[in-house]
């Protein structure tokens, strides 16, 4: 079997560690850890890892967030996989920061990113995987804090929450998203 599973974020140093690249860092700690190396492909960096009998194609698009659903169209298409092979990693500002949510389709809530994937598909019937980033910032900084690197107070945790993040990802192709769900989403 094979997986699509697309982590959002932004090119670019200046957007490297920042919450809105959430998606970015676990597929890059799942790249670290199955040995894939990322190359230059369309719309997105790629790569491929394979465990427990099941590839996993890691999709990092270069469109900018607010393009995502340019890679998403384009690999689901070459790999002809349905939306339901799919997991799209994204930050949350609604939930707090180190919760997962792992859903069977939803809102974009205000995610640019999802909302072009939406638009891409015609639909939101597509997993995701929602990590919390907190919502700590005052009135009309939202864009700032996403865009913000994680605080110091979160550093001691962040390695270990995308490593769960990455657990999940691997979950989600070898159990199932019912059980994933179960396992992974967090009170």
């Amino acid at each position: 079997m094979k997986y699509l599973i697309v982590g959002l974020g932004n090119i670019g140093p200046e957007y490297a560690d920042t919450r809105h690249n959430i998606g970015f860092m676990v597929l890059d700690y799942l790249a670290r850890k199955y040995e894939g190396n990322f190359d230059v492909s369309r719309h997105a960096f790629v790569t491929e890892i394979k465990t427990k009998g099941r590839t996993f194609v890691l999709v990092k698009p270069t469109t900018y967030m607010n393009l995502s659903g340019k890679a998403v169209g384009h690999y689901l298409s070459s790999l002809k996989l349905t939306p339901d092979q799919m997991l799209v990693i994204t930050d949350d500002i609604a939930i707090p920061f180190g919760k997962l949510r792992i859903r069977a389709k939803g809102s974009a809530g205000g995610h640019n990113g999802l909302k072009h994937i939406e638009q891409t598909l015609g639909h939101n019937n597509y997993p995701r995987l929602r990590f919390g980033v907190g919502d700590n910032f005052h009135k009309g900084k939202q864009v700032d804090y996403v865009l913000d690197k994680f605080g110091e107070e979160e550093q001691p945790e962040l390695q270990t929450l995308i490593e769960k993040a990455a657990d999940a990802v691997i979950a989600f192709g070898t159990i199932g998203l019912e059980r994933t769900m179960n396992q992974y989403n967090t009170k």
